[in-house]
């Protein structure tokens, strides 16, 4: 994108609060491959449905743990993409800026973007399966999966598995940040992943522009008051570029 629409121009330059939503395309462009995607190979006779839940984890947690082993060495090398990247420089320079996000692979704050509100958690950190907190590991073990070091329970990805409650904090961040914004950005996502997609609906309910970046259209295209077609990282930099 060379330069801004017109009918959103004068909204942005002058938006006081802005607020954010990003999903698996904006990681993709970093080369993470998407939740179902990421099905390849050994992997490729399981449906992510089947893994990434309480029950899964259950009845054969050395599975699950494994599969979310895997997952954690195919984004531990991607960097930060131009999307990432100009997210966190729009933090800098907007007065009030919130950013939430659907991925779990750690790239925004990679990107130096301060306590983005992880909706769906994030693989690379661990909880005991029992008590429900963040436990440190002491070292990369074989054990899967590994035992936590307080109650000897097991340890679990610290991810949201389906079935399972936003974070509460995240979630409420995500909605106060919404209600309040000027422009509501929804970014390589399609928006149908609730509650997390109620976000832009809040957002333009409470009086937002809503605009979409994406590559291609999504379910939520004709709700939003404006959608970009194109690569995050080349949108946002003409976003960024805009700002006076």
């Amino acid at each position: 994108m060379d330069r801004i629409p017109e009918e959103f121009r004068s909204r942005w330059v002058s938006a006081g609060s802005v607020a954010v939503l990003t999903g698996a395309g904006i990681s993709a462009e970093s080369g993470v491959p998407t939740f179902r995607d990421a099905q390849t190979g050994l992997w490729a006779r399981w449906r992510p449905e089947d893994l990434a839940t309480p029950q899964a984890f259950q009845r054969n947690p050395r599975l699950v743990w494994d599969w979310y082993r895997w997952r954690r060495e195919l984004v531990r090398d991607a960097e930060p993409g131009a999307g990432h990247l100009a997210l966190a420089q729009l933090e800098r320079r907007i007065p009030r800026f919130h950013l939430a996000t659907q991925n779990v692979d750690g790239l925004h704050q990679r990107a130096g973007s301060k306590e983005p509100a992880e909706l769906h958690g994030n693989l690379f950190r661990d909880l005991c399966a029992y008590e429900g907190t963040e436990v440190e590991l002491p070292e990369e073990t074989d054990e899967a999966p590994p035992r936590c070091p307080r109650c000897g329970g097991p340890v679990r990805p610290g991810v949201v598995w389906f079935g399972e409650p936003l974070p509460r904090r995240a979630m409420q961040e995500a909605e106060s940040a919404a209600a309040v914004s000027d422009v509501y950005l929804v970014i390589g996502t399609s928006g149908m992943v609730h509650p997390a997609g109620d976000l832009p609906v809040a957002a333009r309910r409470a009086g937002a522009f809503v605009v979409e970046i994406n590559p291609e259209p999504t379910p939520i295209t004709d709700f939003v008051h404006l959608s970009l077609r194109g690569r995050a990282g080349n949108i946002l930099a003409t976003l960024l570029e805009a700002l006076p």
